[in-house]
């Protein structure tokens, strides 16, 4: 199987924060690496995630949300863009 983002992040955001795997696929045989970080919904709190992304080089972020805890984070999503990274679709997603 072909690795299509070699360096990606999903988050998913609730009431009082969001947890945040980057997922880094291994050279050759090597294992990805993962991470998993907890961070604040206030506005330092979703900066220095942005920064934390951006250290890590992160190319592609994937959000899951319930109700509208999520607006904190896509309303930094300009920020994403201007460092190259693909940040939140804005795409619903219906669960069943």
């Amino acid at each position: 199987m072909d690795v299509v983002h070699p360096r990606c992040a999903g988050v998913d955001i609730s009431k009082r924060d969001a947890k945040v795997c980057v997922r880094i696929a291994g050279a050759g045989r090597a294992k990805a690496k993962s991470t998993v970080t907890t961070w604040g919904a206030v506005t330092n709190q979703v900066l220095a995630l942005r920064d934390h992304l951006i250290a890590e080089q992160v190319t592609l972020v994937v959000m899951e949300a319930t109700s509208d805890y999520w607006k904190p984070f896509v309303r930094h999503e300009a920020l994403f863009d201007r460092e190259g990274m693909k940040g939140p679709l804005r795409r619903a997603v219906a669960a069943a």
